[in-house]
């Protein structure tokens, strides 16, 4: 995949997709797969904000049984299903355990009866799902002392026992984002990261969209991409896009007002004695629920060797990029955690770094902001709502419908081209790196091949490159030096070089925080990360200066008492840490 934004010039495209966090990288490929002509473009990196560094969870819907709402279990079983079985190297089950306590609805009578209904409900969840260490099982309730066996550290006052489900986990959120990208590129579309749309080529006078006005942020090049069909998939930028900054019209806007919640969650450098992601009781109730079991649940979620905790959630209502998190909300969210679980004594010291994104919470009706969780994606006909043909608005809920709301899209864009055909089977057809059976086969390939590569650098590299990892070993085997790891990390130098080469990667922080795993949970240092910018820097012939400008950019993202070697004065809770799901 190479970045090329002259490609654009000259062709008129089937579909133009604006936006390449996951629901623009779903539509691009969705699109492709209809065999329609695709351009794919991004103002930031590919998946760089909400998309990029979220919770990590593909979520199945049991949480939408106490709303009552089947369709939303139903369509979020299948999603995961679908991910399990089209991305097996980047999202496998992980258990959750909620302890139960009484007899009520937080007891184990009433787990029980739930764990059952879901169950039924989700019947087909591992139809079509050949490995089975990627497959669902079914839930289960334990006993008081399973529980306390499972995990002795339970508040014993009350419990009953706990219950087991299971729902997906991504290993590596951007670069799940990536293979849909690269599987539409594989496909013929064309994709460039740092293009920003500047405006809509409209037609006269009917209005009709056309295509759009963009600017290349690398080489400052104006450029007219046009198209039969404009698809604004910006996420929290859609209405921004759409009628502020000049780039829209008075006569476009978005008639449902999308209200966003400021989700964040922290990364804990402490993997807890625990195989299973473990429910607490937090301080805020669900006000959406039918059946109230209380405040809603925290999580501390085991990932690589880290603990994942969260989501704490408020509305925003300012620009995309204006959020932040703030000293004093850590600080109170360790204190929520540790007062829901005494024995983990959290410390404020352990925090590598926080995430935090916009989601989509529910619509502003009136001046006022309704919060309704877990609302439906909003997919917008700018023809229908507006009469201006040619431009239809995205704003997804969850990064687990990103597939299927790309599959609702890509049937009106089929109408509107009058293209009707079968649609493409995207719930089952493998994606970028996604083709081969079993992941524990997979990893002994890639011993065989390289026998002297230590286990988690085998693990890692099928985790991120699933059946394409050969692409990176032979940058390696042409060149030794590069089947070496970075300082203190399980990334390769290859695979530093593979970024830039064959990834679009243009930055430290693309390489670095969406490429590898090199800074995803935590500072990994000055040592490897000067080794990483040297790398790129060789590839991309950065001078002295601009690599030093990179390294201290990526570097300012991290916590002070994360990066000891650097001056402790700079913002300790820095804010260019997005994206939560």
């Amino acid at each position: 995949m190479k970045r090329d934004s002259t490609e654009f010039d000259g062709k008129t495209f089937d579909v133009i997709v604006v936006g390449g966090g996951i629901f623009g990288a779903c539509i691009a490929w969705e699109a492709a797969l209809r065999g329609l002509t695709v351009a794919l473009i991004e103002k930031e990196d590919f998946g760089h904000a909400t998309s990029a560094s979220h919770f990590k969870v593909v979520h199945g819907g049991i949480r939408y049984l106490q709303h009552g709402d089947v369709a939303r279990i139903r369509e979020s079983s299948l999603e995961r299903s679908a991910f399990l079985r089209i991305a097996p190297h980047l999202v496998y089950p992980l258990p959750f355990v909620i302890p139960t306590y009484g007899h009520g609805l937080k007891g184990r009578e009433a787990m029980t009866i739930a764990l059952k209904l879901y169950d039924a409900l989700t019947f087909d969840r591992n139809r079509g799902i050949a490995d089975p260490s990627r497959r669902v099982p079914a839930g289960r309730v334990l006993s008081r002392r399973e529980a306390l066996r499972l995990i002795p550290d339970l508040n014993p006052d009350g419990l009953t026992g706990a219950a087991i489900f299971h729902d997906g986990q991504m290993y590596n959120p951007p670069r799940l984002t990536l293979a849909f990208v690269q599987a539409a590129a594989a496909r013929g579309a064309l994709a460039a990261n740092y293009v920003q749309m500047e405006g809509l080529i409209r037609e006269r006078p009917a209005g009709r969209v056309v295509g759009v006005q963009a600017l290349d942020r690398l080489s400052g090049r104006f450029l007219e991409i046009r198209g039969r069909v404009v698809v604004n998939a910006t996420g929290p930028w859609a209405r921004w896009l759409l009628g502020a900054e000049g780039r829209g019209t008075a006569d476009l806007a978005l008639r449902r007002e999308p209200a966003f919640s400021r989700d964040a969650y922290f990364v804990v450098n402490r993997r807890l004695p625990l195989e299973q992601a473990l429910s607490i009781q937090g301080q805020t109730r669900d006000p959406d629920a039918l059946l109230s079991r209380g405040n809603r649940h925290l999580f501390l979620v085991p990932w690589r060797n880290h603990t994942l905790v969260g989501v704490w959630h408020t509305v925003f209502a300012g620009r995309p990029e204006d959020f932040t998190v703030t000293p004093a909300e850590i600080e109170r969210w360790i204190d929520e955690v540790n007062r829901g679980w005494p024995g983990l004594d959290l410390k404020l010291e352990e925090v590598t770094l926080w995430n935090a994104g916009l989601t989509l919470f529910g619509e502003n009706e009136a001046g006022a902001t309704h919060l309704s969780y877990g609302k439906r994606s909003i997919v917008v006909d700018h023809q229908v709502e507006d009469g201006v043909d040619g431009l239809i608005t995205v704003v997804g809920v969850r990064y687990t419908t990103g597939r299927g709301v790309a599959a609702e899209v890509g049937r009106l864009i089929a109408r509107k081209l009058e293209k009707p055909a079968a649609a493409p089977p995207t719930e089952s057809t493998p994606i970028h790196g996604g083709e081969f059976s079993h992941f524990a086969g997979l990893q002994d390939e890639i011993q065989h091949r390289v026998p002297a590569l230590p286990p988690p650098i085998v693990r890692a590299l099928a985790h991120n490159y699933g059946s394409v990892y050969g692409s990176v070993l032979a940058l390696g085997e042409a060149d030794p030096a590069l089947l070496q790891p970075l300082p203190g990390s399980t990334t390769l130098k290859a695979e530093i070089v593979h970024a830039v080469r064959h990834e679009m990667a243009l930055t430290l922080a693309d390489v670095a925080l969406r490429r590898t795993d090199l800074g995803t949970a935590g500072y990994p240092g000055a040592a490897a990360l000067d080794s990483c910018a040297a790398l790129i820097a060789q590839e991309l012939g950065w001078s002295p200066e601009r690599t030093a400008a990179e390294i201290a950019g990526v570097t300012a993202g991290y916590p002070a008492w994360q990066r000891p070697e650097v001056d402790r004065v700079s913002d300790p809770f820095p804010s260019n840490f997005t994206g939560i799901d």
